[in-house]
């Protein structure tokens, strides 16, 4: 009877550790699975963070792609419209010397008239593009926005001082559109102090 108790009470004392160990290995199964995961969730983040990268970098070419085009397409505008103008200017030209023309043949006023409205409406239309009239005569020459075609023997003008405007220039919102051809004036050397001039220097 003894024996038997004692059997028993070790069989359950044996039942007890292998539930233990169950339930260790079971938790330990548990524990392996929740480390797998979060190894595999640090490897997705991981590479969630360089698909993230990458995008940024595909964004950011996209958007310097876009700025080049867009400062591709408004040169290219710039430039058209520059040529367009120019266009107008040579109109503008033939219009003017019309006017000074009829003024020159004493045409009959509504001819002049007419010749100076369309002229006025040519200067308006130039005017609200942004294309402005260079300032010629009387200024001191500026070969960046002056083409000088001639010169003036002159004693009343400072020398390189602009004396008359051949053709008008223009800018086009601060850029030369078509520079001024003008006359330059080119200092009178007299006879006198030529005669100075080498008396200074034989002394």
């Amino acid at each position: 009877m003894v024996a038997e108790e004692e059997a028993a009470a070790e069989e359950k004392v044996n039942a007890g550790k292998e539930r233990e160990e169950a339930e260790e290995e079971e938790m330990q199964q548990q524990i392996d699975e929740i480390e797998k995961l979060r190894k595999e969730l640090a490897a997705a983040k991981e590479a969630a963070e360089g698909y993230l990268n990458k995008l940024k970098y595909l964004m950011a070419d996209f958007d310097n792609y876009r700025k080049q085009m867009e400062k591709h397409a408004a040169s290219r505008v710039e430039t058209i419209k520059a040529e367009l103008l120019l266009k107008f200017l040579n109109i503008r030209d033939d219009y003017q010397r019309a006017v000074e023309s009829a003024r020159q043949k004493k045409s009959e006023p509504a001819v002049i008239e007419g010749l100076e409205g369309i002229l006025k409406n040519i200067d308006s239309l130039l005017s609200s593009e942004g294309v402005m009239p260079i300032e010629a005569v009387g200024t001191p020459f500026d070969p960046s926005v002056h083409d000088a075609i001639a010169f003036s023997p002159r004693e009343d003008a400072k020398e390189n001082t602009v004396t008359a405007e051949i053709r008008r220039g223009y800018m086009l919102n601060g850029k030369v559109l078509r520079p001024s051809m003008v006359e330059i004036a080119r200092k009178i050397v007299k006879n006198s102090d030529v005669a100075n001039n080498g008396g200074a220097g034989e002394e």
